[in-house]
């Protein structure tokens, strides 16, 4: 593989043992030194050599190591398990020169501990073929009063925080960390539907038949998420994503009710609660898939990085930004599927729409299960190769 700057990554197949990561221990403070920051340069805005590349669901069911190591442990006991979750996150880095890591868990732990189960039972299972699937979805606003509320996010959350601390110590500096957690909308969308849906219909109905009970839920849940997000930096996130993944099914006036304050609200008091813990800042990612109508309303939501789909032109995209945000994006996956030769053209093509500068490569979506692993691998060195050749020219 090719060269990136990077030191080797682990080589073992397992955890080895660091310091206690156990939330508020003084490992955080013995973190590596950063080897390779160049990720975290282009999110940010400043100039770098090569663009940077990674990929969302890079740890995932497309790698043999990940379903042997997850062989029979049902999804959230897996995300429960700090060293499993290091584990999995460590694996697409010892395969291919990555120039990011993202913490393995999802974004359905947080649903898991707002509602109180002794009151209404919301429990999420990953059923296969299916994907997760609540057994008491929010059926109307009387639903509502039975959530639970403050919830202790250290002590519901706080085997990722552990995690991610763990993983900062095993990637040894190699790379930065990304943290993340699902919008608002999202997280409700599925906490209404009970799992995922073709239209979201029953979501929807809420906004137009109870919208003083959505907007309570909404407020409920970037409640929680605040705390959660700042609680990944204060673990060891050096990134954060926040995933808007079901923005396609509202047009632009409802995601300008229902979901852009929320995404507003998420990054401005994150802000405000990094500064007040006395964190350093971290870059944050907004991606909304299928929002391309609301581009340039994220653009200014407060994020430094703007993630985009195949759906969006790069070019287009950068002409409705401007340069005032980093953009991300946006290969579509099933490119991953051709030759190794075309996904070089595809690459080649992506890197000259975006431009050199204030950009992360990535896909326009996560890495699907029944993808070869060397494509993935072409992918990232690609990017890399033609990057650079762009900016010697």
């Amino acid at each position: 593989m090719e060269e990136t700057g990077v030191s080797n990554s682990p080589s073992s197949s397992s955890v080895s043992q660091s310091p206690d990561p156990s939330p508020g221990g003084d490992c955080r403070q013995a973190f590596p030194k950063l080897q390779n920051d160049t990720f975290l340069r282009a999110a940010w805005g400043e100039t770098t050599d090569y663009t940077p590349v990674w990929c969302m669901r890079q740890a995932g069911r497309y790698l043999k190591e990940f379903l042997a190591t997850r062989a029979g442990q049902d999804f959230f006991v897996t995300c429960r398990s700090p060293e499993t979750c290091c584990e999995l996150t460590l694996q697409p880095l010892r395969r291919f020169p990555l120039d990011a890591a993202i913490i393995f868990s999802d974004i359905l732990v947080v649903p898991q501990v707002t509602l109180s189960p002794q009151a209404l039972g919301m429990q999420v299972t990953m059923v296969p073929g299916k994907g997760p699937t609540f057994s008491s979805p929010l059926r109307d606003k009387q639903d509502l009063d039975r959530l639970q509320a403050p919830v202790d996010v250290d002590k519901e959350l706080g085997y990722v925080f552990q995690a991610i601390t763990l993983t900062r110590h095993q990637l040894a500096g190699r790379v930065p960390l990304i943290g993340f957690s699902g919008a608002p909308w999202t997280l409700m969308s599925y906490m209404v539907e009970g799992g995922g849906s073709n239209t979201m219909a029953q979501a929807k109905r809420w906004l137009y038949q109870w919208p003083k009970a959505s907007h309570r839920l909404l407020g409920l849940l970037t409640d929680v998420l605040v705390p959660y997000l700042v609680g990944q930096v204060a673990a060891g996130a050096q990134a954060l994503q926040v995933f808007e993944s079901h923005a396609g099914h509202l047009g632009p006036e409802l995601f300008s009710e229902f979901a852009l304050p929320y995404i507003r609200d998420v990054a401005k008091r994150v802000k405000a609660g990094l500064q007040e813990a006395g964190q350093a800042p971290v870059p944050l990612i907004i991606f909304a898939k299928d929002g391309h109508y609301a581009l340039e309303e994220l653009a200014q939501a407060g994020y430094e990085v703007v993630g985009i789909d195949w759906t969006v032109n790069p070019a287009q995209a950068r002409d409705r930004v401007g340069k005032s945000v980093t953009l991300q994006g946006n290969l579509d996956p099933c490119a991953l599927y051709a030759s190794k030769e075309k996904i070089e053209q595809c690459v080649e093509q992506m890197l000259a729409a975006f431009g050199p500068q204030r950009y992360i490569a990535n896909l326009g979506h996560g890495i699907y299960p029944d993808m070869d692993p060397a494509h993935v691998g072409a992918f990232v060195e690609a990017v890399h190769r033609h990057s650079r050749r762009l900016r010697n020219k």
